[in-house]
């Protein structure tokens, strides 16, 4: 049998999506996840029971339970998991990338040295210890700036700065959320940090792709229709194939490879963000992984017999090493709108989720919010209420689709009841 080894969390939406892929190839998905080791089995899914922060452990764990059943292939879902795959990888002797290079392209300052080492474009940055003062280091900056942790994924903690007090108020809020209970679990010394830079204006893309021995194939190039200018920074809308001019769309996969290049990556998924204006691209990050979530819906590709097959597919199989050039992306248009939390406070219900659903070029609608569920926007917040998917011939239609069924949504959020002490 051959087997995969999939390392995620617990949370991840692909899980269920690989675990589909992998039934149709006949190929069998052993798991790794973050979980306790002292309740057995507790998701009947036959998991490893990994630390995420702690490597050393979580790969003895790994190897042991693998010494048995032969790894054929690796795959990482989510930024956490990243670092250990390229661990197992190295120790198995299978195709991934050096951990050190995985390990920069998880912090935004290891990755600015690297992207400006190698020459590409980057802003002017420096990086903050959440120990500094910031009315000490206002005074000296150029606006506008943005504030960024070094290792919070989704645009978390993110925020911009126009003047003095807007940098202070920004500091002191990302020192509050980097001391929240979920960040400090994490056990990452870089969340005692964080990088200033300079403000990067222009159009925002996302990039998917592969590495394949030191070579980048760009699968796809989304764009960002909505403009992301701050104070924060929410995605909301991935439309592909992209309505950038050639040339664009041919630096920014160039950029992309470069910066690859730099940070050492050599083999597995790519996932990327750039900003794109008169002076050239400037990468935002080059991520160890694929497109997150449930947004991975919106990748499809066509292959041999017209076959229409979904991104994990094609990742299991390059992870085995097999070639993917008959899998070529979907020539339709798709795209996914992730819907933005309005304001924080407790879900109750949405409306009209069907009459949006029933649209044209609308797929699917996926309420992800659960009854009761405490809801935290931007930059606390972590996760979106739902998604909603749509496909079509051309770009603008799958973009006015997204539009015109979030519009059709209505979300019932109560104010959160505040707890007094006597």
């Amino acid at each position: 049998m051959t087997r995969v080894l999939l390392l995620a969390t617990t949370t991840g939406y692909q899980i269920r999506s690989f675990g589909e892929a992998a039934k149709r190839l006949g190929v069998e998905l052993v798991f790794a996840s973050d979980r306790c080791d002292q309740l057995d089995d507790p998701w009947a899914d036959h998991a490893i029971p990994v630390h995420f922060w702690d490597e050393a452990y979580s790969l003895e764990a790994i190897l042991a339970a693998c010494r048995t059943d032969s790894i054929h292939g690796i795959i990482a879902v989510g930024d956490h998991p990243t670092i250990l795959a390229a661990h197992v990888a190295h120790a198995l002797g299978l195709p991934g990338n050096p951990p050190e290079a995985v390990r920069a392209s998880r912090n935004k300052l290891a990755s600015r040295r690297a992207f400006q080492n190698a020459g590409l474009l980057t802003p002017t940055f420096f990086e903050a210890s959440m120990t500094d003062d910031p009315s000490a280091l206002a005074p000296a900056l150029t606006y506008p700036v943005v504030l960024k942790p070094l290792a919070l994924a989704g645009s978390r903690g993110v925020m911009r700065a126009d003047q003095a007090s807007d940098f202070v108020w920004a500091f002191e809020r990302l020192a509050g959320l980097l001391k929240s209970p979920d960040v400090l679990n994490e056990r990452d010394e870089v969340h005692g940090r964080a990088l200033v830079e300079s403000y990067i204006p222009g159009n925002e893309f996302a990039i998917e792709g592969v590495m394949t021995d030191a070579v980048f194939r760009p699968f796809m190039i989304f764009d960002k229709p909505d403009p992301l200018v701050g104070p924060f920074f929410e995605e909301t809308i991935y439309v592909t194939p992209s309505r950038a001019s050639d040339v664009v769309q041919k630096a920014i996969v160039d950029q992309v490879a470069a910066a690859a290049r730099a940070l050492g990556l050599r083999h597995g998924p790519i996932h990327a963000e750039c900003r794109v204006n008169t002076k050239g691209v400037y990468l935002l990050e080059v991520a160890a992984r694929p497109i997150g979530g449930l947004c991975a819906r919106a990748v499809r590709f066509d292959g041999p017999q017209e076959l229409r097959v979904p991104l994990e597919e094609v990742l299991i199989r390059h992870s085995l090493g097999e070639n993917i050039e008959p899998w070529r992306p979907s020539s339709d248009a798709s795209g996914v709108m992730m819907i933005p939390i309005p304001r924080r406070g407790v879900y109750r219900g949405a409306q009209g989720v069907n009459e949006a659903a029933a649209l044209h070029g609308i797929d699917d609608i996926r309420i992800t919010a659960k009854p009761d569920q405490l809801l935290l926007p931007l930059p606390e917040g972590r996760s979106y209420l739902g998604f909603i998917f749509a496909s079509g011939k051309e770009p603008a239609d799958v973009e006015q689709a997204l539009r015109d069924a979030h519009g059709m949504l209505a979300f019932d959020i109560a104010r959160e009841i505040e707890l007094v002490r006597p």
